[in-house]
């Protein structure tokens, strides 16, 4: 089956568990449709370049998916209805990198720092 990476951002004003379970909740559509989520991060609440719905900040997720091509449309119909997602991108890629994003590397980078730091 084909591999996509997708990244969704929803609205500020969600707690971090509604974010989370948004996330599972499109998990459970792809599984649903014959596919499956390989790996998933919930990236956090950013700061985005300019505003989205008179909203500044956003939580962001990721997915990495194995699903066959209805599966995905059929998600990203769903997400673009959903009234707590504000944009969705879908990548289709040959291959999951391994190990966490670079969003999560950053955060990696971030938090050895400040330990070294407080030290």
């Amino acid at each position: 089956m084909p591999l996509y990476e997708h990244v969704f951002i929803a609205r500020q004003d969600l707690s971090n568990t509604q974010a989370e379970g948004l996330i599972e909740h499109f998990g459970t559509v792809l599984a649903d449709n014959g596919g499956k989520v390989v790996e998933n991060e919930y990236w956090g609440v950013k700061t985005m370049a300019y505003k989205i719905n008179k909203n500044r900040k956003g939580h962001y997720a990721f997915l990495r998916s194995d699903a066959p091509a209805p599966a995905v449309q059929e998600m990203e119909r769903l997400m673009r209805l959903h009234d707590d997602v504000m944009r969705v991108l879908t990548i289709k890629v040959d291959e999951h990198d391994e190990g966490p994003s670079i969003q999560m590397q950053k955060r990696d980078e971030r938090d050895s720092r400040r330990r070294d730091r407080d030290r």
